[in-house]
Parts: C-alpha cells; structure tokens; sequence
C-alpha cells in the first residue's frame, strides 16, 4: 500500500473511530420494567415494579428518582409519571405489597423553600419538580434527568455502600439541596435526627417501624434505622431544619401519610433556620446558596444499617473525594464483572439487552447489609460481626426459590453461601426455631406461603454449597416444616387449601432431601411420606385438585372449573397451581390420567394463553406457579414440546421496553428465569440436582464457574445452526461424546466442560427421550 494512503487510513480510523466493543453492562436497559402500572398491566399487580437509578451489584444503595410515595408503589418509581419528587438512596426491587425503603431522599430546588413533595396531579405545591422525559438516561450504575421546573440537571452513582448526585444548576440567587428524612416508600420513618458536623457535613439518622407503614403498610414488621453520613461540595453557609408537628394521637400508616390532612401538616412545616441539631417525627434538612449559570453542587453519603460511625466509614473508604465520573467508572467496573458471569454470542441486538437487563435485574437481591467493616444489624436489635460471610437481606422466598436461587447455584455459589449463613444466623438472633419464608431487613415477615428458606438451603447442600453451621441449618428446615405443614390431616383446609397444601408437601420432600443427605434414615422415611400430601386434595370426579375445608369435605366446585382465581389458591388458579408438584411429577402425572392426557392438557393451557402473555388464566408467566411448567414436558417424555414453548416464552413475554416483564419482578425471579431458560437451563424441583435441557436462544452461552465450589472453570452450552426457526434439538454432545438426555446434572456443569447442541427447524422426538 502507498504510505501515504496507509498514513491517511490510520488517521481516518484515529480521529473517526472504530465503533467500540460493547460491553455486558453497555447491554443492560434499567428501564425494562420500571412501571407500576396497572392500567398498562391490566391487572391489579402492575408490571415489572423495577426502578431504573444507579446501584452496584448487591449494593446496599440504590440511588434512585422516586415519583410517587404510597400506593402499591414499591419501586417508588413509575416510567409514565411527569414529575420526580427526589432521589432516594434506598429501594426495592420488583414488589408488590406496599414496599418499603425509599429513604434519604435528596432534591435540588430553587425559589421557596417547600416542606412537602406536593403530588402528581400537582407537582407545583411541593418540592417535586416535573423533568424533560427525553434527558431521562438509566445505564447499569448511572442515572440523570433534567428537572425542568427547577432547570437543574441531576446525575447520581453508586459504590456498594454510598452514593454521589451531582447537581448542575442554571444562575439562580435562590439554590437548594434538601433531603427528606421521613420519607420511605410505603409510608414515613417515624423518628429522625439530623446533626450539622462541619461547614461541609451533616450527619444523622432514621428510624423506621411497623407504626411508620412500610412493608405491607407495617403487617412486614419491618423495623430497621438508615444511618447516614453525607458531605456537600459546596459550604453550609444557609442552612436550617423542617419540622413538621404530628400529634401523637395520629396514625401514621401508609394512607394516613397519603391523606390530605397529613399533607397539609407536612406542608405547613416550621422551618427552623439555622440549627445545627434536632431530632423530630418529620424532619428535613436544606442549605441554600446562591449558584452561578452550570455550576455542579455535589452531595455524597455513606449509609449503614449499624451506625453513624458506620456509614462515615462506608463513605471515606468508597468514595474518599469528589471524583463523581471516577465513582460511576468504578460502579461501571463492577457490573461488567459481574456481569462477565455469563457470556453470550449470537442473538438478536434486542435478545442481548434482554438478557443482561434479566442478569443485572438479578444481581440486585439479596442485597449486603454488612457495613465494610463487617459489621451487620442484628435481628435482636444489635450489631454483630460477621468474619466469613456477608449478611445480606431481602429474600424473596415464595419467589426466588424457582429460579434466582438455583441460577445462584450456578454463576454466584458464594452468594447463596451468605444467603443460608443470613437466615440461619437471623433465626438464632430473633430466638426463633424456624426459618423465615420472606425476610425483610431482620423481619420475620411471613409473607407469602410454603416453607422456600427449606428448599434453598437443600437445594444448596445438594450442590456442595455448605459453608455454614449444617446442623442448625437442618434442625431450622425440620422446625419450619413441622410448624407450618400439613400436618395430621394430611393438607391444609380453606381458604387457600390447594396452594398451601402443594407447597408443604414439596417443602417435606426437601427435608426428606436434607435428611438423605446427612444419613438421617428414619427423617428421611418421615417427611418423603409427608412429600404425597398432595394426593389427598386430588379429587378424581374432577379430575384436579381441589380444596378442601376443616372437616375435609370439597368446597363447592365453581362455574369456572379450575379457571377460578383464588379458588383454593394463591395469586393463582387451580389450573395453574395444580402442577407443582416437582418431587413427584410421575405420580402427579398418574393421578391426572397419564402422560398423554397430560400432554395434552398442557398444550391446551399454552395454546389459549394470548399472545402477549399478560396475566391471564392459562399459563401465566407474570406469576410463580407456572414457572416450572414448561419443562414438565421433559419429564413426560415430549422433550421438542419444552423446547417450543420455552423459547416462545422467552420470545413473547420479555421484552426491550419499560412494559418488558409482563408482571413483577419479584426481586430477581422473573429475570431469572430468563437468563436460564435463554441459556438452555432450567430445574424442575430445586434440591435434585437434575436440570432440564431446553432450547437456548443464543449460539454460545459461558457460565463461569467459582473455583472454590467447582472442579471446572466454565460451562458451555453450544447452540449449532440456532436461529429462531431452528428451535428444535436435534442431537446434542457432552464433551465431544454423544449425549441423549435431556437433562444434565448438576455436577457435571460444576466439572465444567461444553454441551453442543445442534439445531433445526423440525422436532426430533427420537432426542432426549430416554
């Protein structure tokens, strides 16, 4: 080539740019699921419930805008709202049943000061400001948006334990920062204290309880104090506290905060300048300052769920100086390694922002609670410190035990690891003798049903996760299947009999599981008898389950047939409950006529399920019951009938769009079950380690693997000739020799290794049938 030609090329190539490499978190759409709502949803649960702000991976900040306080708005957050009443440093994930957190909300104003949020309906009596929804930008640990009423720019980062906004201001002599400190999601913080440590820095915290709302509007018993430390940019030269006076006689439960009269107190605040020191039962705190045109005001803070000292010490090792865009490449950082977990090849573009929206929507819960330190709140009230493990919250149990937990298995041994060292440390904290099925910053809450804490702990010790205190960890799961069980009848009456009973039954033979495992023959025998429960609300005129009151007759069969919702069921139908019964599905297809009639059962409850597969009375992939329902067909001998529907599941239900999940979240779950199902996994029953093989919607996926748990360094599944005609599995090898089954165990991918698979457009029923 002529140098002068090549010279010129390189300079071409220099100054235009080759299109950088993306990478995982470039991948990743925060706004796949941020709404909560239920028009769009067209059920009473909304949608995904997901908030779109900066976090790192399994932060214990989430720093986040927030548009709405009260209401089942657990994410704070809703895409279609048009105005942002602040950035809080704490959120949930995916949540119906009120939510909680949502605390230290911080929002930059100017002009009057204002005490209280103000509403959607009318953002101008408040603190809230509407923003220019096309300067909204989410991205995995950075979030921005332009305030327009204030015409502020604001942006925020996140390291694990603190976070950082930066505010860019237009001119104006009348400039705020003001935080909320009674704010929380599902109602108010009921204490607070706000302490001004130096002309930069405040420090302080808030306490929330039961009598403050929260988690189910206080039912959660969520009790926990957000301890904070937070440093300002520029001087507190003007600064001062809110107080607003809420008589004692005064609930202060999630409606009574939304109503009217509460609004009015909060807004008729007295507003206490210049004072140093206070602490009140709705307080919040404001520096005021005059700024120049573009000027940045940056605010950061540490928070702990320990102590002050706590959360200053978050701060100065995390983010020690002002750098805000060397925080948001560290935060960045993070989620690619994260991330990196799982690696995908082929795809369309939208199938890959899918996926690792999914894998970064699973990567939020169980969340640490440790300060750096080690340091962790205690379920009796204390701190406690914790040398080999991290203390993390937020279990979902009734949700995550089907899919987020055993991908856990998979790509984060370490994180389950923590996980049953958390719950079983919790119980010994709280002197109870069983373990929790929904835990929630300590609480005991007793949300939801089953016993889903057993599952996960035998569904890991069946995987060689075991680093932690085995025989409290077995005598825990042997409590929580006494105490909440079928008990001597044999199932559980109304109102929700079939659910209840379907749950325990699975949850014994887990136990039974456990009880194998440590050579305990005479538990083991006890609870696989409990495990065939579920043949006792079988009704065989019906042909279904079906529930059963005290004295153990029927309950009256509906008009609906098992299309009924809430017929002996949970957030279900007996159609769609009906099928869980994982640890036993031969004997379930027995009692259900066979495996033909099964079959076609099964094709008749995917076939009028509708197209966008929204909430609806056939399968329903916006809820839990049918998660595992698509690989039943593995086990009934009609592997290709998985495969089509697993990929038409994938296909159809999520997408690249704020109306992505076609129902909740549910702090990881739904997400989840994506990630495995795209990848070509899936289990049946957590505590076998048998995984079923499906259709993977990519060419190549990679799951790395921790040494500390696994023999092999990854696992690779291999998808020849896949396209989204070529669904079907035609042959498949493991390790270079011919492989037949359709499932795969799961010791054979913690050995590491390659599963390839070859593809085609028609069904082989001769694959995986043996």
């Amino acid at each position: 080539m002529n140098v002068k030609l090549f010279v010129s090329a390189m300079y071409v190539l220099l100054t235009v740019g080759v299109a950088k490499a993306q990478t995982p978190a470039d991948e990743v759409n925060p706004f796949i699921g941020a709404s909560t709502s239920t028009a769009d949803a067209g059920v009473y649960h909304g949608l995904g419930k997901t908030f779109p702000g900066a976090a790192t991976p399994y932060g214990m900040v989430q720093l986040s805008p927030n548009t709405i306080t009260g209401g089942d708005n657990g994410s704070g957050y809703s895409y279609e709202h048009t105005s942002i009443e602040g950035f809080a440093f704490t959120q949930m994930s995916g949540i119906g049943w009120f939510g909680d957190l949502g605390n230290f909300l911080v929002m930059p104003t100017t002009g009057k000061l204002k005490t209280s949020a103000g509403s959607l309906d009318h953002p101008e009596e408040g603190y809230r400001s509407r923003y220019t929804k096309s300067s909204e930008t989410a991205k995995a640990g950075y979030y921005a948006a332009y305030l327009s009423d204030y015409k502020v720019k604001a942006e925020m980062t996140a390291a694990p334990h603190s976070g950082i906004l930066r505010f860019t201001f237009a001119q104006n002599k009348q400039a705020r920062i003001q935080i909320d400190l009674a704010r929380r999601v599902g109602g108010t913080s009921t204490l607070q204290y706000v302490k001004v440590v130096n002309d930069h820095t405040i420090e302080g915290w808030m306490k929330c309880t039961p009598d403050g709302g929260g988690w189910g509007d206080g039912a959660g018993h969520a009790e926990y104090t957000v301890y904070f430390y937070a440093e300002f940019s520029k001087p507190l030269n003007n600064f001062g506290v809110w107080s607003a006076d809420i008589p004692d006689s005064w609930s202060r439960k999630r409606e009574d905060v939304e109503s009217a009269k509460y609004q009015q107190q909060i807004a008729n605040a007295a507003i206490l300048k210049g004072v140093k020191e206070k602490e009140g039962k709705h307080l919040g705190f404001y520096t005021e300052f005059a700024a120049n045109d573009n000027e940045q005001v940056l605010v950061k803070s540490g928070i702990s769920f320990v102590s002050v000292s706590g959360a200053k010490n978050n701060l100065e090792s995390e983010i020690p100086g002002w750098d805000f865009d060397a925080v948001h490449r560290q935060a960045r950082n993070l989620w690619n390694k994260a991330l990196s977990k799982v690696n995908i090849q082929g795809g369309t573009p939208e199938e890959r922002i899918v996926f690792y929206t999914a894998l970064y929507h699973t990567m939020i819960d169980p969340r640490i609670i440790s300060d750096v330190d080690g340091h962790y709140p205690g379920g009796d009230g204390k701190a406690h410190f914790a040398a080999n493990f991290n203390k993390r919250t937020i279990f979902s149990g009734w949700d995550v035990f089907r899919s987020q937990m055993p991908l856990q298995t998979i790509i984060n041994p370490s994180l389950v690891n923590d996980l049953v060292n958390s719950l079983v440390s919790l119980a010994h904290e709280k002197k109870k003798d069983y373990l929790e099925r929904w835990e929630m910053m300590n609480a005991y809450s007793g949300c939801m049903i089953g016993n889903p804490a057993v599952s996960v702990i035998a569904d890991a010790y069946a995987k060689g996760i075991r680093n932690y205190d085995v025989g409290q960890a077995y005598r825990l799961c042997i409590n929580s299947v006494n105490k909440f069980g079928n008990g001597d009848k044999g199932y559980t009456p109304e109102p929700l009999s079939i659910s209840y009973t379907l749950e325990y039954a699975y949850a014994d033979w887990c136990a039974s599981q456990f009880a194998k495992y440590l050579h305990k023959p005479l538990d083991e025998k006890k609870y696989a008898g409990r495990s065939e429960d579920y043949k006792n609300i079988f009704d065989k005129d019906k042909g279904w389950f079906r529930p059963k009151d005290n004295e153990g007759n029927w309950l009256p069969w509906p008009d609906s047939g098992r299309l009924k919702q809430w017929y002996g069921t949970i957030e279900s139908n007996p159609y769609q409950q009906g099928w869980f019964v994982p640890q036993d599905v031969d004997g379930m297809v027995k009692l259900m006529g066979g495996k033909e009639k099964v079959i076609a059962d099964l094709d008749n409850m995917f076939e009028k399920t509708p197209d966008n597969m929204m909430w609806n009375d056939y399968f329903n992939q916006a809820n839990e019951p049918v998660h595992h329902v698509p690989f039943l067909y593995n086990r009934m001998g009609a592997p290709w009938l998985t495969q089509k529907w697993s990929r038409a599941i994938c296909r159809r239900a999520y997408k690249n769009s704020v109306e992505g999940l076609v129902g909740n979240e549910d702090v990881g779950q739904m997400s989840a079950w994506y990630v495995l199902a795209a990848s070509g996994l899936h289990p049946v029953c957590p505590g076998d380690p048998r995984q079923e093989i499906t259709s993977p919607v990519f060419n190549k996926i990679t799951l790395k693997l921790d040494p500390k748990y696994a023999t092999g360094k990854s696992f690779t599944i291999l998808a020849h000739n896949n396209s989204a005609a070529n669904i079907y599995i035609q042959s498949a090898k493991l390790n270079g020799k011919p492989y037949n089954k359709c499932h795969i165990d799961y010791k054979d991918i913690a050995r590491g290794g390659i599963l390839e698979l070859t593809m085609g457009d028609t069904p082989n029923k001769n694959w995986g049938t043996k």
